[in-house]
């Protein structure tokens, strides 16, 4: 028996898909949107820098209105992710600083792999089955391979987060990902990196307190160059990036017993 885990072949008998103007419309009005945004450096508002400025304003809000904060924080989120703007590092930092290691931490998990959601269902709908189907016998070699252990692959490129988050939601949904697969490894495979991120943001609280003393003391004494700077490259450690690559290589042990078995045979 035959089991088919990907998009029929046109062997199956059943017609190519077409490109309509109708299926493409979500993803071109994404890029659209997604290249405005760059293109007027919109994204650059999403800084350290602006946080510090506002923070005691956001602080006071978030204590009134914790709910519509976090809310408004997961739609932010969301939006950033669908349209593929690569701020999910300093928007998961961000949150740990204003909601905490925990708080924060989990509404950039909600956030981020809702907008992975959307990104990948719109890309499937409009393209992905299209170019499943239509590709030659080595790009569709290479889609059902990445298919028939996508779980594994999916969770290893989501541990390393030097893999651009918007790549890996393109990817898999041109190769033909479940969608079920996708969401699943996607939501569990970002919780390390998500909740190491937010657990730095949650501890700039007493360096923002130390940035603004600082900040205002360089205008009140009138100099032009006073800016609020962070250099959190010095918290992202040698250990925490080898931590972040084991647990990445432990995903992909699946994968290598299989092709182990395989050749055993």
């Amino acid at each position: 028996m035959t089991v088919n885990n990907g998009p029929p072949s046109p062997a199956d008998g059943a017609p190519f898909p077409r490109l309509s103007l109708r299926r493409l419309a979500p993803l071109l009005v994404l890029v659209v949107v997604s290249v405005g945004v760059i293109a007027f450096g919109w994204h650059r508002q999403l800084s350290f820098e602006e946080v510090a400025r506002h923070h005691e304003a956001l602080g006071a809000f978030i204590a009134r209105h914790e709910l519509q904060a976090v809310a408004a924080y997961v739609a932010l989120y969301v939006t950033a992710a669908a349209l593929s703007i690569p701020v999910g590092f300093y928007l998961t930092v961000i949150g740990g600083i204003l909601f905490g290691t925990v708080l924060g931490g989990a509404a950039a998990l909600v956030g981020a792999t809702t907008g992975a959601i959307c990104i990948f269902l719109i890309a499937r709908s409009a393209i992905g089955e299209y170019l499943v189907r239509r590709a030659g016998p080595l790009a569709g070699k290479l889609a059902q391979g990445f298919r028939a252990d996508a779980f594994s692959y999916l969770l290893f490129l989501r541990l390393v987060p030097i893999v651009p988050f918007w790549m890996v939601n393109l990817v898999a949904a041109l190769c033909g990902v479940r969608f079920a697969t996708f969401a699943a490894a996607t939501a569990l495979g970002i919780i390390p990196a998500t909740f190491i991120f937010a657990f730095l943001g949650a501890g700039l609280d007493s360096v923002i307190t130390a940035q603004q003393a600082a900040y205002h003391a360089c205008v009140a004494a009138g100099r032009p160059d006073c800016r609020l700077q962070f250099h959190l490259h010095a918290a992202v450690t040698p250990e925490l990036i080898a931590a972040l690559v084991a647990l990445s290589v432990l995903a992909l042990g699946p994968v290598v017993v299989k092709h182990l078995r395989g050749r055993a045979r």
